[in-house]
C-alpha cells in the first residue's frame, strides 16, 4: 500500500511537471498579416531614406565649427531631456583601500546627483601627483550584475562578485583589467556603475528584460534612462577633475562596447575630456538597422535618445569631439558592427577632422578581432594616451 501510494504520488508529480512545462511552451500566436519583423518595422528601409541628418557638420548651414558644435551639442542635450538635479556637493568618502603593485585602490562613495549616492573605484599611482586621469566606462554585454567591476578588479566584495568579474574580464578583456593596467602605467583611473548596473541595479535582482520596462517608465516621468547615464558620465568626469591627485588638464576616457559608445559621447559632450578611446562601438544607422546585413540594435534603450536620429547620426555626434585626439578601433570579426558601416562612419569623422586641419588627431583602425578589448588593444590605448595626455 505504501509503495502504491508512493508510485501514485510520483506519477502525479511527473504529470504535473509535464503539464507545467507544456503550459510554458505555448505555441507562438501568429497572424497572416503583420507590420514588424526581426524587431524592426517592415518599412525600415523607407524610414532610413528619410533620415537626412540636417544638423550634421557639412549638412548644416552653420559653417563656423565652434558655432556648429555648440548648436549640435544643444540639440543632443535637448534630446536627452531634463537632466537629474545636481547634488549640493560630492561629499566624497573613502570606504576601503587596498595596496596594489605600483598603485593604491580605493572604493569610494560620492553624490553623483541629488537622487543617487554611488560607489566607485579609484586607482591612484604611487609617487607625487597630480597625475593624468582616465574615466573607465564599462560595457553592456547584457550582463548587469557587475559594472565598474568589469574595468577595475573589485576588492572587499562577496566571492560571487569577484568570481563574476574575473570571468567577465577573462572573456572580453583577455584576463587583464584595463583600469588596473592603466594605473600600473601612471594614470589615476576612475570607474563607477551606469544606472541599472552593479550596485545601481534592481532591488529584485538582475533581469535584463526589465531594463526596457524601466526605461519606458522613466520616459513616463519625462526623463530618459540612457540620458541619465550620459549626464552621470559628465558629472563623474567633473568629480574626477576635482580630485587633488588629478591633473584636470589631462583627463581622458576609454571604453569597449557600450563603454566605447559612452566614451565618444562623453568626449563629444564634455570639455573636461581631452582625449578619448572607443573600442568596438561605431557604425552608421543605415547599416546598424539593416535588412541587407540582417542587423538591428540589441542594446535596447541603452543608447536611445528620443528624436536625436532626426538630426544627427552616430559619427556626426562623435565629430563634436573634434579637434580632440580620438582613437577608434573596431574588429573585422565583430558581429555587431559590419565593417562597411564602420568604414562609412570613420570616413564621416575623418572628413570633419580634416576640415578643421586636425586630421592627424583622429586615429581609426580596423583590427582582425572579435567584439573585445584584449591585451594588445589595451596596449594600443596606452600608447595613444601617452602621446595625447
Amino acid at each position: 500500500m505504501v509503495r502504491r501510494n508512493f508510485l501514485t504520488a510520483l506519477l502525479v508529480f511527473v504529470m504535473g511537471a509535464a503539464l507545467s512545462a507544456s503550459a510554458q511552451k505555448k505555441p507562438v500566436q501568429k497572424r497572416d498579416k503583420y507590420e514588424f519583423s526581426f524587431e524592426l518595422p517592415a518599412y525600415v528601409e523607407q524610414l532610413k531614406t528619410e533620415l537626412t541628418y540636417p544638423l550634421a557638420w557639412g549638412n548644416s548651414k552653420v559653417r563656423k565649427f565652434p558655432k556648429w558644435r555648440d548648436m549640435a551639442r544643444k540639440k543632443v542635450f535637448e534630446c536627452m531631456m531634463t537632466p537629474p538635479k545636481a547634488a549640493a556637493n560630492y561629499d566624497m568618502e573613502v570606504l576601503a583601500t587596498e595596496r596594489r603593485e605600483g598603485y593604491t585602490a580605493q572604493k569610494i562613495a560620492f553624490n553623483i546627483n541629488a537622487y543617487a549616492r554611488v560607489t566607485a573605484y579609484l586607482l591612484v599611482p604611487d609617487g607625487k601627483g597630480p597625475f593624468p586621469a582616465i574615466n573607465a566606462l564599462h560595457d553592456h554585454g547584457a550582463h548587469l550584475y557587475i559594472g565598474k567591476e568589469k574595468m577595475i578588479r573589485p576588492f572587499g566584495v562577496e566571492k560571487e562578485v569577484l568570481d563574476d568579474a574575473d570571468a567577465w574580464v577573462d572573456n572580453l578583456y583577455e584576463g587583464q583589467y584595463v583600469g588596473d593596467f592603466m594605473a600600473r602605467n601612471g594614470y589615476v583611473v576612475f570607474s563607477t556603475d551606469a544606472p541599472l548596473w552593479g550596485e545601481r541595479g534592481r532591488q529584485e535582482g538582475v533581469d535584463r528584460s526589465k531594463y526596457d520596462i524601466i526605461a519606458g517608465n522613466m520616459m513616463m516621468l519625462g526623463r530618459d534612462l540612457c540620458a541619465f547615464m550620459h549626464y552621470d558620465d559628465i558629472t563623474a568626469t567633473e568629480f574626477l577633475c576635482s580630485l587633488p591627485m588629478v591633473d584636470g588638464k589631462r583627463v581622458g576616457c576609454l571604453g569597449c562596447s557600450m563603454g566605447g559608445y559612452r566614451a565618444w559621447m562623453l568626449s563629444a559632450l564634455s570639455d573636461h575630456i581631452k582625449a578619448g578611446a572607443a573600442i568596438c562601438w561605431m557604425v552608421t544607422t543605415d547599416v546598424q538597422m539593416s535588412t541587407a546585413d540582417n542587423k538591428k540594435e540589441n542594446g535596447g534603450f541603452a543608447n536611445c535618445l528620443p528624436g536625436l536620429r532626426q538630426y544627427l547620426d552616430y559619427p556626426h555626434i562623435a565629430s563634436m569631439a573634434c579637434p580632440k585626439p580620438m582613437l577608434f578601433i573596431n574588429g573585422t570579426q565583430d558581429h555587431l558592427f559590419p565593417v562597411r558601416g564602420v568604414k562609412a562612419a570613420f570616413q564621416t569623422m575623418h572628413d570633419t577632422w580634416d576640415s578643421q586641419k586636425a586630421g592627424e588627431k583622429l586615429e581609426t583602425e580596423i583590427w582582425d578581432i572579435k567584439h573585445s578589448c584584449g591585451v594588445k588593444v589595451q596596449e594600443r590605448m596606452l600608447k595613444f594616451f601617452k602621446k595625447n595626455l
